[in-house]
């Protein structure tokens, strides 16, 4: 079902697409969400709403069973958006150590400020850092939507997983067209 609006103040919230994280999925499958992300992006630039730009700088602590994809100690610019996102000064950055954008950094107290009460998430990887934003937000009372389009997951049965059966209990779903659509009429 496709997104049914955007709210007066909706922040765009972009996770993971970086050098470091570029490389776990094919660039047939990447650059699709890099570009989606950017339309998404410039959009709500031109309409002045707030681009949440998120990269991933470490792991949580913890024991797990599976080793981490992401090495404890980070090659050099492997935090660093890709230059095809187009990142703006005015854009704000986030930087996490954990899957999701929230819980670990100030970015609710940020949207917050802003007077945001809802987020367009797209990125990588769908599964993990997309999912765990999403859930984050949803549980600190923002409207949720996801640009299902605009992200992709290593693992594609992750993917499949987060969009039939999370995301549409966390928000609504659609595609990065369905979100123009909407901006374009946005006052």
């Amino acid at each position: 079902m496709p997104v049914t609006t955007l709210d007066p103040k909706t922040a765009l919230i972009v996770v993971d697409l970086q050098k470091g994280v570029a490389g776990m999925v094919a660039p047939e499958t990447f650059e699709p969400v890099v570009a989606g992300s950017r339309a998404l992006a410039e959009a709500f630039r031109a309409k002045e709403l707030p681009v949440v730009l998120v990269n991933v700088d470490g792991v949580a602590p913890g024991r797990i069973e599976q080793s981490a994809r992401t090495p404890v100690t980070l090659p050099p610019g492997f935090t660093e958006l890709v230059p095809e996102l187009d990142a703006q000064p005015g854009d704000i950055r986030v930087t996490k150590k954990t899957w999701g954008a929230f819980a670990t950094t100030d970015l609710e107290r940020q949207l917050r400020t802003l007077g945001v009460t809802q987020v367009v998430i797209t990125g990588i990887a769908t599964g993990t850092g997309v999912e765990a934003t999403a859930r984050q937000a949803y549980e600190a009372g923002f409207n949720v939507t996801l640009a299902i389009d605009a992200m992709v997951d290593p693992r594609p049965g992750a993917h499949d997983h987060s969009i039939g059966q999370v995301f549409p209990r966390l928000g609504e779903t659609g595609t990065t067209a369905d979100v123009l659509h909407l901006l374009a009429r946005h006052a």
